[in-house]
């Protein structure tokens, strides 16, 4: 295989890269020696290569330069003969690819390279004064590193070699010509890629040279021209990696340094640190501080005063980069240096107040290498401490004199949490300083953040100390110092908001069950099954749902409750109370942990036995909480509600004393030089919760207690509060919270009744009545719908002047265009828009409730009633609205059929020819949900007559109408209006026909042919046997028309109808009537008829006929007998031209 690519080679056959690879690895895998012959030819075949100066790519001197490397493994000496002789070439340049080759092998051969240094030094160093090109400078300086750190690692190495005293002299003395050269030419070079090469190499013989006594004195002398190299090039990583290297080798010799060089040293070092020039990187920084710890060892008095230096005097990056320096020392932990921790670590506590964010993260740094380090000197100094004040001033993002930035602050957050999380509890001593600190920080509300790293310390303490493992420590001194501080009052915060975090809610619960014995003994009982099973919940995917955040909090404070029914401990209750109050003082106002402190103090309040904390508790909130401000409120209000559930009576009764004191106006506590509007404020804002206060009282109240004391106490104090200030926006919120609160807690009372509930009514009618726009968003009508439902049960006349206040408010509220104009700002026009959509949704779900509630006497068919009168407005907003109620209403009964009652009874043939003429208003909107209407109608008559079409073919019917499809459409309206028309009942046919030829109905459609049609279509669609009903219901409508121009107008369109629907019941003879019976148009010539089928159309058609045209044409057409040809199915024709003609 060696033969054949040692052919093609010589031959130049296929690519000389890949065959130089392919020997390369084929010589890399062989264990035994090729042939002589073989050896010679491809070592003369790779140096020819590598020698040559042009027709060779760089490509192939590299792989020609690894297949001799390669080839040395097993033919050392044949490869370093030819590349020595190419080296001592005289008078020639030496080639790049040479000198890298000769490097490669004290790189990879160091050993073997030992008896050549000799002969290889002297060649070099004549050949560097040959060295014209930058790329065959640094190659020959790279061959001086190779080989200088091949040697060392000899000298250094015993175990790759025996090498003697006076052979390591010889060594330096070797190198050191080659050492003088650079020194004195090389030192100077400007292009980056020199001086890179030129530091490494001088930092290589600097290290040998300073193995030998005769040459270290000039090694020395060069440590500062390698500390300028950082001002010099712009890569300095490159540098300190040589430092480290020199820094190295002076710690394994352990001979003393002159004077300065280790302060020179660590100036430098600070320098590259502090960022003057450019910040290092992560990899770059560990390297600066490994060079300024290995030179510490040699001078450490003069290094920790260069670092107070800074501490105390530098810029904010040079006293960031001292702490972390004095940080790195303190992870070497070596004896000199922890002589001096203790003065490092006073220098520290220096900064501890430091406002630079840099400053304070190198501080908390320098903590956690402390606290790792287990160092007693630490002690003296509080660094726990400091890390809870720092996570506390970065979570307000403050500090004197300087706002902290987010970013930062979210770092620094971080940091103090990982701290934390990295404490090792394991160490001698750490129980003793932790323990009673932990305890104490985990019970701030400003550090719930921190429970997570807590918990898990505080419960491998408990653990430690379970097991005994902390000989040093006695029981009771753990046990004096845990007194008094036990997170029973906080952890429950944290358990409550799983939203925020479930690890922190399952920290905190693993917290409470490892300590519940030591929080109180008969927790074990209560907390064996509730924990576990909580816990179980929170262990869920993050996709589990754990319900809304008031359903999981609701467990929570469940689970408080059962712990203080399983402790029947007063004292021990009353301290929990007072715990929680003490926090709700520390937690942020308005924020959502103080409001579960309310519920959660209130629920402690419930569990507690002392009557008399928990009044004074109750009194407390009343008189001394800002009800002001609304969060404050929200939070009393919370927390005396929860305390009624264990306390009604007492609760209530300290209530009603208070509300009393305020209704005479004898507020308590009022804060002097407070000024009359403050005093009014406070007034109001105290009526107000108090209000809701008695809302909530009623909806945590228990039941049995509860019925007795609603009427006379709860709702009465609610309106006399209420009452004080009527008009005031506060009050009427706190009047539609607190009814609302009562109503549900009255929703399920079965056969109770609210004896003051028509009071209620009466009072937010009225508010209605006087102030209808303020009602509008507070939700008035949503509380009326609950206090619908209760008993004793609304009359129909109440139920109706329910419906006719609240349509007339909602549906008559100002359109978006005037408010615009009144307001002059399109949002609060945008704002109106939007409340009236809920309005009316509100007012929809009245109507249902009035609907479906068993007590009321309101049916389907007063609704409509109301209902048309608005569909009938001149107004397009108002009545775009009625038909959007009427929409909503129909829908809802067409869904459930229990909501229909009696149908739309009498209100059917009115309200079909009303919608029938809004079904081709001029607003898209109106006419959909007209059309809407008529299917609904049409489907609820399917459900109560046989006289339709099935049901399900009328809802295919009336999905038809939203059918992208136009015809689809028509046809559609034509069979709905055909199927209503027909069940119409012939008593309702005047309404039918006054409503859908009312002329005077605003908004008149833009097609007028549209009402003519549905004439004729309930004309064509009648009973059999109604004619007679229908003919006096056209006769009535004509009659009360006084104006012939109206009637001209009908005339086109009845003209045809009665024609027709006379045409039609031709030949069904009856008894004949005289011809001077057409001579008394009228209703009384109807009374005692008894027509024919087709004569009561021609009666309707001479009354309208008479009504339009003249007397003497009338008399024509009773002179010529057209009544009578026309009611002659032989004459009919004849009759028809006559009246043509006419």
């Amino acid at each position: 295989m060696g033969t054949s690519l040692l052919r093609q080679l010589q031959d130049h056959e296929g690519d000389r890269v890949e065959s130089y690879q392919e020997l390369e690895s084929l010589l890399q895998g062989q264990d035994g020696c090729l042939p002589s012959g073989v050896v010679n030819r491809l070592i003369a075949e790779a140096s020819r290569d590598m020698r040559a100066a042009q027709g060779v790519r760089d490509e192939v001197k590299v792989a020609a330069g690894d297949m001799l490397l390669a080839l040395a493994r097993s033919h050392f000496h044949f490869v370093m003969a030819e590349l020595q002789s190419q080296l001592k070439a005289l008078g020639k340049e030496p080639k790049e690819p040479v000198l890298l080759s000769l490097g490669s092998m004290a790189g990879s051969y160091a050993l073997r390279c030992l008896p050549f240094v000799g002969v290889t030094l002297p060649a070099l160093h004549a050949a560097m004064s040959q060295a014209g090109s930058g790329r065959v400078l640094r190659a020959a300086c790279c061959v001086l590193e190779q080989w200088s750190k091949g040697v060392q690692r000899c000298i250094c190495s015993p175990e790759q070699g025996s090498c003697p005293g006076p052979r390591a002299a010889q060594l330096c003395d070797d190198f050191y010509p080659a050492f003088c050269y650079m020194v004195a030419n090389w030192l100077g070079c400007e292009e980056e890629e020199d001086k890179q090469a030129v530091v490494g190499a001088m930092a290589a013989m600097m290290g040998l040279l300073l193995q030998g006594k005769q040459h270290r004195e000039q090694a020395w002398q060069q440590l500062p021209w390698l500390l300028q190299q950082y001002q010099e090039v712009q890569d300095t990583s490159r540098v300190s990696k040589s430092l480290s290297y020199v820094l190295e080798i002076l710690e394994g010799l352990g001979s003393p340094v002159p004077e300065g060089t280790s302060l020179a040293i660590s100036s430098a070092v600070h320098r590259q640190l502090s960022g003057v020039c450019k910040e290092p990187g992560p990899a770059h920084r560990a390297l600066l501080s490994r060079c300024f710890v290995l030179q510490a060892p040699a001078c450490p008095e003069e290094t920790l005063v260069f670092l107070q230096s800074q501490l105390s005097a530098g810029s904010q990056a040079g006293r960031a980069a001292a702490l972390g320096l004095l940080g790195a020392l303190l992870r070497a932990d070596t004896p000199a240096v922890r002589e001096k921790l203790p003065r490092m670590v006073e220098a520290v506590q220096s900064l501890s107040h430091d406002p630079s964010p840099q400053v304070r993260r190198a501080v908390l740094e320098f903590i956690r290498e402390l606290l790792s380090s287990g160092c007693q000197s630490c002690w003296p100094w509080d660094v726990l401490g400091h890390v809870f004040t720092e996570f506390q001033r970065a979570s307000c993002s403050l500090v004197p004199g300087w706002v902290l930035p987010w970013e930062d602050a979210g770092a620094l957050r971080a940091l103090c949490v990982d701290i934390l999380g990295s404490l090792d509890v394991s160490r001698r001593g750490m129980p003793k300083l932790l323990w009673p600190r932990l305890l104490h920080y985990v019970v701030q509300a400003q550090y719930s953040d921190l429970v997570v790293p807590l918990s898990r310390c505080l419960r491998a303490l408990l653990e430690r100390l379970e097991r005994g493992c902390e000989e040093e420590e006695e029981p009771g001194a753990m046990d004096s110092q845990e007194e008094g501080r036990s997170p029973r009052e906080c952890c429950w915060v944290m358990v409550a908001e799983p939203s925020q975090s479930r690890e922190r809610a399952v920290a905190a619960l693993q917290l409470l069950q490892a300590l519940q014995s030591r929080i109180h003994g008969a927790l074990e009982a209560a907390w064996a099954t509730q924990i576990p099973l909580l816990l179980q919940q929170l262990a869920g995917s993050p996709e589990t749902s754990l319900g809304s955040a008031g359903e999981w909090e609701q467990r929570v404070l469940k689970l408080l409750r059962a712990s203080l029914e399983h402790i029947q401990d007063k004292a021990w209750s009353v301290n929990l109370s007072r715990e929680l109050s003490q926090q709700l003082g520390s937690s942020a106002p308005g924020s959502w942990q103080k409001l579960f402190l309310y519920k959660a103090l209130g629920t402690a309040l419930a569990g507690c036995q002392d009557l008399v904390h928990v009044q004074g508790q109750v009194l407390r909130f009343l008189q001394e909480a800002d009800l002001v401000e609304l969060p404050e409120a929200q939070g009393v209000v919370s927390a005396v509600s929860h305390a009624a559930e264990g306390h009604f009576h007492l609760v209530l009764d300290t209530v009603l004393m208070f509300s009393a004191a305020v209704t005479r106006g004898q507020l308590h506590q009022t804060a002097t030089g407070w000024t009359v509007r403050q005093q009014l404020a406070r007034a109001r804002a105290t009526r107000a919760a108090l209000m809701r206060i008695c809302g909530g009282i009623a909806l945590r109240a228990p039941r049995e207690q509860l019925l007795s004391r609603l009427d006379s106490d709860i709702l009465g104090s609610i309106l006399r509060l209420f009452r004080a200030q009527p008009r005031d926006l506060l009050l009427k919120l706190a009047l539609v919270e607190s009814i609302r609160s009562v109503t549900q807690a009255v929703g399920n009372c079965g056969s109770f009744e609210l004896a003051s509930r028509q009071e209620v009514m009466c009072t937010l009618l009225d508010w209605i009545e006087k102030e209808p726009w303020d009602c509008l968003a507070y939700g008035v009508l949503q509380v009326l719908s609950e206090l619908s439902k209760l008993r004793p049960p609304l009359s129909r006349e109440e139920a109706l002047s329910l419906l006719a206040v609240c349509c007339r408010i909602v549906v008559s509220s100002p359109c978006k265009g005037q408010v615009t104009r009144r307001r002059e700002a399109a949002r609060a026009a945008e704002n109106m828009q939007s409340l009236h959509r809920g309005l009316l949704q509100d007012l929809g779900q009245l109507m249902e409730t009035l609907l479906e509630a068993e007590s009321s006497s309101a049916s389907l068919e007063d609704v409509l009633h109301v209902l048309q009168g608005w569909l009938r407005s001149g107004k397009e907003q108002e009545k775009e609205r009625a038909l959007w109620l009427c929409a909503r209403v129909l829908g809802a009964c067409k869904e459930c059929p229990e909501l229909m009652g009696g149908g739309p009874g009498k209100q059917l043939g009115s309200l079909v020819g009303l919608l029938g003429v809004l079904s081709s208003d001029c607003l898209a909107m109106s006419r959909q949900m007209a059309w809407f209407c008529l299917g609904s109608l049409l489907q609820m008559q399917a459900k109560a007559t046989q006289e339709v079409p099935q049901a399900e073919e009328i809802r295919v019917l009336c999905e038809a109408l939203s059918s992208p499809d136009p015809r689809a459409v028509v046809q559609a309206r034509g069979t709905i209006a055909k199927a209503l028309c027909r069940c119409i009942p012939p008593a309702q046919a005047t309404d039918f026909l006054r409503a859908a030829l009312d002329s005077r109905l605003p908004g008149r459609a833009p097609w007028p042919g549209v009402p003519s049609q549905w004439v004729f279509t309930f004309l064509v669609e009648c009973r059999e046997g109604a004619g007679q009903q229908i003919s006096r219901a056209i006769c009535e409508v004509l009659f009360v028309r006084r104006s012939t121009e109206e009637l001209r107008q009908l005339l086109p369109l009845l003209l045809p109808s009665l024609l027709k629907c006379a045409r039609g019941t031709l030949g069904m003879e009856r008894q004949l009537c005289s011809r001077d019976s057409w001579r008394r148009p009228g209703l009384e010539g109807l009374d005692g008829l008894e027509e024919k089928p087709c004569r009561v159309f021609l009666l309707a058609l001479e009354l309208l006929l008479d009504k339009c045209m003249e007397q003497k044409w009338m008399e024509l057409l009773v002179d010529k007998a057209v009544w009578a040809q026309l009611e002659d199915p032989l004459a009919h024709a004849e009759g028809l031209q006559i009246l043509s003609r006419g």
